[in-house]
């Protein structure tokens, strides 16, 4: 699985230099293109107007709209920056990218189409040119029938397969909100099971799989729907997932565990976390926060961008917590209290430890869930390939202990997103860390 960030907010496309010295530093690889950064919802809207304009230093700029092909030279330094100079150069590889899109208030009827898929099919050329695998399209919606939908969406799609072909892009299908009367509501493609058959027709009518899902957390949200539920309906379709926070009613772009109302969180990531472990989701996690972005002063973004990885690696970690399971030959636990019972209830069948440890003297020798309970030193004689897997809230305490002690193979374990939670906790006031 991959993390990437956005590049909304961060990269001056004419000037991409600080912003992706500062994702390179912050330890992001992989970055998220979106190309309305060039041709915005707000100018497709208002085509028809001047072509050239005059900025102040009187260098004339085309506008995309006008002139689909100049995306391609707007995009250069960007490019020349994600590449790397040198071959001892870092660079910034583009995972997926956003074709340019509609605002959903459009006044503008069918003959606004023609133009979003020559816009689309500039943006596969480009992703070819930054060796990005997927383009997020979003369906056509402007001057189209209800009911009309899927027939008008499916020959949009096939129109652009040939291209895509060409140029090793996935297109991606994304879930959509509408506004009704000033009420963010369920939109196009809102539906789990409906996506998941419009994919597989247009997948079975190309004769490959050219088509997938990109699942967005922030309209999922604001839909109120179960992300777990969602995930499980479309299964390995999902390519990549964007990690984005709304308001609950208000769509925006902030970083996960930031946007907190009354002390809870909006989304429930708890969901997604165990609906990506169900479907063993492999693609790509997208970090999309340029709202909070943009609340920051540029002098404090490299923090946030740091900050925001460690976020992007923490969904990593949870939804492939088996996968750090699998890798070891022998487990043993540290924790003799809760997390070591929800590991057990949850894991111990398919991933049976050797024993449990803990500081507690007072527990050595004892049993506990089936496990003996160990002092720390009997980690110093454990087999090879053995991982210790830390049951206690304590993390960062106990694997300080154990590095002093010159132990490897050390793992942080978390109940929080659990297949299934436990409310019978224990309640031992001798306990360490539960």
């Amino acid at each position: 699985m991959k993390v990437a960030t956005t590049l909304s907010g961060i990269i001056d496309y004419k000037r991409p230099g600080q912003g992706t010295s500062d994702i390179i530093s912050a330890g992001f690889e992989n970055a998220f293109l979106n190309f309305d950064a060039l041709c915005s919802p707000y100018e497709l809207e208002n085509t028809g107007r001047p072509v050239i304009e005059q900025e102040a230093d009187d260098d004339p700029q085309i506008k995309v709209s006008a002139q689909p092909s100049y995306m391609h030279k707007l995009l250069h330094p960007l490019l020349e920056k994600c590449g790397g100079k040198s071959i001892n150069e870092k660079r910034i590889n583009i995972e997926a990218a956003y074709a340019p899109y509609l605002p959903r208030e459009t006044k503008h009827g069918d003959e606004i189409n023609d133009l979003l898929k020559e816009l689309t099919i500039e943006s596969i050329k480009a992703c070819a040119a930054f060796g990005c695998h997927y383009l997020i399209v979003r369906p056509l919606f402007a001057g189209i029938e209800p009911g009309a939908e899927f027939q008008a969406n499916k020959e949009y799609y096939i129109s652009l397969a040939e291209t895509a072909k060409q140029n090793n892009v996935i297109l991606l299908l994304e879930n959509q909100c509408s506004n009704i009367g000033g009420h963010l509501v369920r939109g196009l493609c809102s539906d789990a099971q409906t996506s998941a058959e419009w994919i597989d027709s247009l997948n079975e009518t190309v004769g490959e799989e050219r088509f997938g899902f990109c699942m967005d957390t922030g309209i999922c949200s604001i839909c109120g729907q179960d992300m777990r539920e969602f995930a499980i309906a479309l299964g390995a379709r999902i390519k990549v997932v964007i990690l984005r926070e709304c308001d609950g009613h208000n769509e925006n772009s902030i970083l996960p565990f930031t946007g907190i109302n009354t002390s809870s969180f909006q989304n429930e990531w708890l969901n997604l976390i165990r609906g990506m472990r169900e479907i063993n989701f492999d693609g790509t996690l997208i970090l999309e926060y340029a709202g909070t972005v943009s609340a920051f002063s540029p002098l404090l973004r490299p923090q946030l961008i740091s900050l925001a990885k460690s976020v992007a690696d923490y969904f990593k970690w949870q939804i492939e917590i088996e996968a750090a399971l699998k890798k070891y030959k022998s487990i043993v636990l540290f924790g003799a209290g809760n997390m070591c019972r929800n590991y057990m209830k949850c894991y111990g069948e398919k991933y049976p430890p050797l024993f449990t440890c803990d500081n507690n003297k007072s527990l050595w020798g004892t049993s506990f869930c089936g496990l003996e309970v160990k002092p720390p030193e009997a980690l110093r004689n454990l087999p090879e390939g053995c991982g210790i897997f830390i049951c206690n809230i304590y993390y960062r305490e106990i694997q300080k202990q154990l590095r002093g002690m010159e132990i490897e193979n050390i793992e942080f374990f978390n109940d929080e997103y659990m297949p299934s939670f436990h409310f019978d906790r224990l309640k031992r006031n001798d306990e360490m860390g539960d």
